[in-house]
């Protein structure tokens, strides 16, 4: 019970905690556009990845407690400076304070798209909440075997849950629609990071997407594995990515017409 001051596996209680905001121009291009995407970083997450890379974040809990007034104005804040939308990175574990947060900014005037942006472990029932309020999904598709994932982030059935959300998240939005100035406005934009000895499952991922979601579906394949936090304790993720290990999987994307 959260309201009870009780934490679960991802350690939130009845507060959000924020690790950082920004206008931030590291994310996809159609999200940065020429002001940047309006990032901010929510502490802990509903995944254990081993290889983490935000580790300090995402499970130590590196950040501060925010209220529902002060993420709100962390939002027009962003709008305020120019940013092309508001990119909520790692929100699966905090949904209903999203939810109620975005309420109060919209009624000050937020207008910008909402940014998703997810470990892609999220169940249908979560995503039906946002229909409606989300207009950018940008979920990972991380692995295509169960072992991998329990063994790499502690959950068995993430291929499942991961595959039924991607679905869910494009029959909402449907593929990713830009401007005439490159900067996405509505859409499913996915992500998948390549891991070292095949582990990602990348050519299951691919044709999934092509096959079961769109074909036009906006992919963003990722080559910035390296080692760090536990990965270097686990043989065949303790080097970092060959460059013959990610352009098999640009390959196989092209071959399906992604």
């Amino acid at each position: 019970n959260r309201l009870a001051g009780e934490g679960g596996k991802c350690h939130i209680t009845s507060q959000v905690m924020v690790s950082s905001y920004g206008a931030h121009f590291g994310e996809e291009t159609p999200l940065v556009g020429r002001y940047g995407s309006g990032t901010i970083f929510f502490t802990y997450c509903n995944l254990r990845c081993v290889f983490c890379q935000n580790y300090t974040i995402s499970q130590l809990g590196e950040g501060s407690a925010v209220d529902r007034e002060e993420l709100a104005g962390m939002m027009l804040s962003l709008q305020a400076k120019g940013c092309h939308n508001i990119n909520l990175v790692s929100p699966t574990h905090v949904v209903p304070y999203i939810l109620e947060t975005v309420e109060i900014a919209v009624s000050r005037g937020l207008h910008l798209p909402l940014v998703y942006n997810s470990g892609g472990y999220d169940s249908v029932e979560t995503l039906e909440l946002l229909d409606g309020v989300v207009d950018i999904y940008m979920p990972d598709m991380k692995y295509s075997d169960e072992k991998t994932a329990e063994q790499l982030s502690g959950i068995k059935d993430y291929p499942r849950v991961n595959k039924a959300a991607v679905k869910e998240m494009h029959r909402q939005v449907g593929d990713l629609e830009i401007d005439n100035e490159g900067v996405a406005q509505r859409g499913l934009l996915v992500r998948h990071l390549v891991l070292p000895n095949r582990l990602a499952g990348s050519q299951e991922v691919v044709c999934f997407l092509a096959q079961e979601v769109s074909i036009n579906t906006y992919l963003n394949i990722m080559a910035q594995y390296y080692p760090c936090h536990k990965a270097m304790d686990m043989p065949l993720l303790s080097r970092p990515l060959l460059e013959q290990e990610f352009y098999e999987a640009t390959d196989l994307a092209h071959q399906q017409g992604l």
